[in-house]
C-alpha cells in the first residue's frame, strides 16, 4: 500500500475455488474494529475508494471484495479470475457461503478486534439475510462471531416492483436457464444528487446493467422473504444499524422501516435521511459525512460493548 493508494489488493481463493478480487484498507494506527463490506448489484468495490478510507481515518479496518458475478471477480481480463466466473453468475446460496468465507478471512486478517458486516443495496439485503439464515446455510459460527450488522439502502423491496406475472415467469425460467443474462436497468439519476458520480457510473467498464435469471430471481425473492418471514429469525442479541434515504427510488425506504419494526433485536437503530437518494455514501451536502459519523458511532459503541460497557437503547432518528 503506497501513500497514493489507501488499500492493498489481492486475488484470494474462496468457495467453489473461485478467485475473488479483494481490497483491504488498514488504518495507520492500531485498528479498533474491522468491517467486512458487501457492495450492491451491478457494481464493485472500486466505487467505494472515496468512502472506505474515511472509516480508516477512525481506526476501522475494511475488507471488501468484488462479489461473485460482479466487478473484477467476473470481468478481469488479466488472467486472475476463475475460468467459470462470468458476469451475473451467482445465487443466494453461493452469496451466503461467500460471506461466511469472507467473515473468517476478515477475522483472521484482523484478529482480536470486533468484526462488523456492512452491505449496501443488494449487499445490504445479503447482510440482513446472513443474520437470519444461519440455520438454513450452516454459518452459525461465522454469524455468532460478528459484533453487528450495518445495512444501507438494503434491497428488501424495490421502490417500483416489477409486475408479479413477469416475476413469476422469470422465476420459472431461472430453473431452466439460470445463467441467461437479461436487462436490469438502473437509472443513473436515481443513484445520488451528485451528477459527477452518476455520470461516472454510466462510463464505468465494470458496471453492466444486466443480471442472470437465477441471480435476479434470488435477489428479489429473498429480499421479499426478509420482510415476510426471515425477520423472525434475527438473533435478539445481534445489533443492527439501518440507514436509508426517504427519496430512494431504487430500494424501498418503507420496507427498511417495516423490517426494522419487525425484527426482535434488543439493540437496533435506524437512520432515515430526509430527501436522500439511493447511494447515501455519494450524497453531497454533508450526507456522506453524516453516514460515516453514524457508522463510526455504531461501531465504537459496540467496541465498548465488547469490554462490557452498558448496552445502548433502541434508537430511531431522522436527518
Amino acid at each position: 500500500m503506497s501513500s497514493s493508494t489507501p488499500y492493498t489488493e489481492a486475488w484470494i481463493a474462496g468457495p467453489r475455488s473461485t478467485q475473488f478480487y479483494t481490497r483491504t484498507y488498514t488504518p495507520a494506527n492500531l485498528p479498533k474494529a474491522a468491517v467486512l463490506f458487501l457492495h450492491g448489484f451491478a457494481e464493485h468495490v472500486g466505487r467505494y475508494t472515496h468512502f472506505h478510507p474515511l472509516l480508516c481515518e477512525h481506526d476501522i479496518a475494511v475488507f471488501a471484495f468484488d462479489q461473485r458475478g460482479f466487478g473484477k471477480t467476473a470481468l478481469d481480463t488479466e488472467g486472475h479470475k476463475s475460468k467459470d466466473s462470468a458476469y451475473g453468475r451467482t445465487s443466494w446460496a453461493e452469496q451466503m457461503a461467500d460471506i461466511a468465507w469472507a467473515v473468517e478471512h476478515t477475522k483472521g486478517a484482523f484478529s482480536g478486534i470486533p468484526t462488523f458486516l456492512m452491505g449496501h443495496s443488494m449487499g445490504g439485503a445479503e447482510a440482513l439475510g446472513f443474520a437470519t439464515q444461519s440455520d438454513r446455510f450452516s454459518h452459525s459460527a461465522a454469524l455468532s462471531s460478528l459484533a453487528g450488522i450495518i445495512a444501507t439502502s438494503p434491497l428488501i423491496l424495490q421502490t417500483n416492483p416489477a409486475p408479479k406475472m413477469l416475476r413469476w415467469v422469470g422465476g420459472k425460467a431461472s430453473n431452466v436457464l439460470p445463467h441467461k443474462l437479461i436487462p436490469a436497468e438502473v437509472i443513473p439519476s436515481d443513484l445520488s444528487h451528485d451528477r459527477v458520480v452518476n455520470e461516472a457510473y454510466t462510463k464505468d467498464p465494470l458496471v453492466k446493467n444486466v443480471g442472470s435469471l437465477r441471480g435476479l430471481h434470488d435477489m428479489l425473492s429473498n429480499g421479499e422473504a426478509l420482510l415476510a418471514t426471515y425477520y423472525a429469525k434475527w438473533p435478539k442479541s445481534l445489533p443492527l444499524l439501518l440507514a436509508h434515504g426517504t427519496e430512494d427510488n431504487i430500494t424501498s425506504c418503507k420496507a427498511s422501516q417495516a423490517f426494522y419494526d419487525k425484527i426482535p433485536a434488543v439493540d437496533k437503530r435506524i437512520k432515515l435521511f430526509e430527501g436522500g437518494y439511493h447511494e447515501l455514501q455519494n450524497e453531497p451536502d454533508g450526507v456522506k459525512e453524516q453516514l460515516i459519523a453514524d457508522v463510526v458511532a455504531f461501531v465504537e459503541a459496540h467496541v465498548q460493548l465488547s469490554s462490557d460497557a452498558p448496552a445502548p437503547t433502541e434508537q430511531r432518528s431522522k436527518m
